[in-house]
């Protein structure tokens, strides 16, 4: 008697856990093929709450680490990446990627880590600073975490774009809820199956699979996302820009071109205007001689 495949059943990556859709809805993934693969969940707007809760609570803890932790547990992270690139390869290939442009994406991701691991502890030096002022008083500028970043990650390459996006935000010591690509959202899957044994603490970064309409609104007006950043259409640029405003977070949008390749943009100095794009800049006036 033939035996029957054990079919995959793939969960979202919330607080350190694997959940299931709050509304238990799913809807189905295709490999390349055309070929039923998987039922992924389809998250809804009680997700995103609840994701946000979560994001909030570990927020505190992961920016009182030192820099020199938060570079450890990224080079850790890379370390686990590094041996597991496989999985990460075929979780491509499933979204149609070629074998070649797989192994290069998830070399790419490995390598992007490892860079910001060491912004960690330099961004600090390069952001902040000793002010000089006009007055008879020592001047000078830290930065801060914002609390809770959202993202929304592109369809684009969608393991390195994804990281591409996070990284910036976790460097500092933020948390962050990602509605991962949509179009391909296994990467992301296999990402938090990853993150679950590394080092990083639970609920700094939490992935959300589903569709964009159903969630970015409430991205755009939840008043505990302090930030959104990522890769979005015109349509939704313009739901986040909206509803940043009424609610008083930063919306920083993405060249998707920029986003996976720096050669096209920046350079490898774009990661420290993207970090610095979710970072708070508190300045402090002493009186000399007091």
């Amino acid at each position: 008697m033939p035996r029957l495949t054990i079919s995959k059943t793939p969960k979202c990556y919330v607080g350190g856990k694997f959940i299931r859709s709050e509304s238990a809805r799913t809807f189905p993934l295709n490999d390349s093929s055309g070929e039923f693969f998987a039922h992924v969940p389809q998250c809804t707007r009680k997700d995103v709450r609840n994701a946000v809760e979560v994001a909030a609570k570990a927020a505190s803890g992961w920016a009182g680490r030192s820099a020199y932790n938060r570079g450890q547990v990224f080079y850790r992270l890379a370390e686990m990446l590094e041996p597991r690139s496989v999985e990460l390869v075929d979780a491509l290939k499933l979204g149609g990627a070629t074998t070649a442009d797989a192994k290069s994406e998830v070399s790419a991701t490995i390598d992007r880590i490892l860079h910001y691991a060491g912004w960690t502890d330099k961004y600090e030096q390069l952001l902040g600073g000793v002010n000089p002022v006009a007055s008879p008083h020592f001047n000078f500028t830290v930065t801060e975490s914002i609390g809770v970043v959202g993202v929304v990650a592109p369809d684009e390459s969608p393991l390195l774009g994804l990281l591409t996006c996070i990284l910036p935000a976790i460097t500092s010591g933020n948390s962050v809820v990602i509605i991962t690509s949509e179009a391909a959202p296994y990467p992301a899957i296999a990402l938090g199956e990853m993150l679950a044994t590394s080092d990083l603490p639970g609920g700094v970064v939490n992935l959300l699979t589903g569709f964009r309409k159903e969630m970015v609104p409430t991205f755009a007006t939840h008043e505990h996302i302090r930030a959104i950043g990522g890769v979005v259409n015109v349509e939704d640029r313009k739901t986040l820009e909206t509803g940043g405003a009424e609610s008083m977070k930063r919306v920083k949008i993405f060249d998707a071109a920029n986003t996976i390749d720096w050669q096209a943009g920046d350079g490898p100095k774009a990661s420290l205007y993207a970090i610095a794009d979710f970072v708070e800049f508190k300045t402090t006036w002493h009186p000399v001689g007091a």
